[in-house]
């Protein structure tokens, strides 16, 4: 049997999907999955045994119709038995058609109920639903009998040394022995993101008040922000990897490590819990609860406005006072909490 899965679009949720690719794994145990993904996703799954191999799908992003056409053959020379989108648009059910794909799984919404096999009811959209529960009724729907709850990460061999290498080359004394992780990126736009300035002052009163070191992840678009906090910081541990060969995996290695991991809501923060970290998440324009997945070290904080939730990649008034508000003495109590319970949880398992 093969089976192919359409793998969602953002780091986050292809980490909040891995419970439902668990689910198809324990269930077809001999069959071979396929995940069918964005070729800039793909390390988020390295390590992992969750599908044997993945297809790239170059087409996302900018497709044409003989790209299109192209990556169809492709699909139907897979010879798949079921498709599993989870994935929402029009485009990837056709794709599942056209596949030829004797079962193809997936919601019913955007007028593709006609191009499934097995059409599943979206749940309404007019409320907050967490995402990865939305997974698994695919999964379930697909035919699996036991569900997995856990969202699930690895981390290389190569990632590993990768990190050790940065701290070789950035701090003389190598890796710090308490590590705080600021993630201030957002590929979803702007509005997700906390000020530099908030950053660079928690940074302070990290390193000041609790002697850690704090070390800014970056993909490589966020370069500028993440010297711009190390450099308003003006503390010699803060570092950032601005300077560094930046990968999905290395920010995996790095949160792997680290005792606290604080983060704007964008893919890294769903990182914390597979490797079971401590993470406070800043909401701005989005509502916490559709990415809720239940880790039990995690902490959302947002500022209330009357404009908000909005759900926009840019503030519509200009003012972005969901998170410019959110003000680096209302996280600090809280990180300083988590710093203190890890470093108990630590002792005990030690003893």
């Amino acid at each position: 049997m093969k089976i192919g899965v359409f793998c969602p679009n953002w780091v986050g949720d292809l980490v909040m999907a891995t419970p439902a690719l668990r689910s198809l794994r324990s269930q077809f145990e001999q069959a071979e999955i396929v995940a069918i993904l964005r070729p800039n996703l793909v390390s988020v799954l390295d390590g992992l045994s969750l599908v044997n191999r993945v297809l790239i799908d170059e087409t996302r992003g900018g497709r044409t119709p003989i790209s299109s056409l192209r990556f169809i053959r492709c699909l139907q020379a897979e010879s798949f038995d079921l498709v599993v989108l989870l994935t929402n648009s029009f485009r990837t059910a056709l794709y599942a058609w056209g596949s030829g794909a004797s079962r193809r799984v997936g919601f019913d919404g955007n007028f593709r109920a006609g191009l499934l096999t097995d059409p599943v009811p979206r749940s309404p959209r007019n409320r907050p639903a967490p995402v990865l529960p939305e997974y698994l009724r695919l999964a379930e729907a697909a035919g699996c009998s036991r569900l997995a709850s856990l969202t699930e990460l690895a981390v290389t061999g190569a990632d590993e040394l990768q990190l050790a290498g940065f701290w070789k080359h950035t701090r003389s004394m190598g890796p710090p022995p308490r590590l705080v992780c600021l993630n201030p990126g957002g590929a979803f736009g702007a509005a997700k993101h906390w000020p530099a300035e908030h950053f660079a002052e928690l940074a302070r009163m990290l390193v000041d008040d609790l002697s850690v070191s704090v070390l800014v992840l970056c993909g490589p678009s966020e370069r500028d922000i993440a010297r711009d906090i190390v450099r308003q910081s003006g503390r010699d541990e803060v570092f950032s990897f601005a300077e560094a060969r930046t990968s999905i995996g290395l920010s995996k290695a790095a949160i792997k490590s680290c005792d606290l991991l604080i983060t704007t809501d964008s893919g890294p923060r769903h990182f914390a819990a597979p490797f079971d970290r401590p993470v406070i998440t800043l909401f701005g324009p989005t509502h916490p609860a559709w990415s809720e997945t239940n880790h039990p070290l995690a902490v959302g904080m947002q500022h209330p406005v009357d404009c908000g939730p909005c759900q926009k990649r840019t503030c519509p008034l200009g003012h972005h006072a969901c998170l410019r508000d959110l003000l680096p003495q209302h996280v600090f109590p809280i990180a300083r909490n988590l710093l203190s319970a890890q470093s108990g949880r630590a002792e005990l398992r030690v003893a």
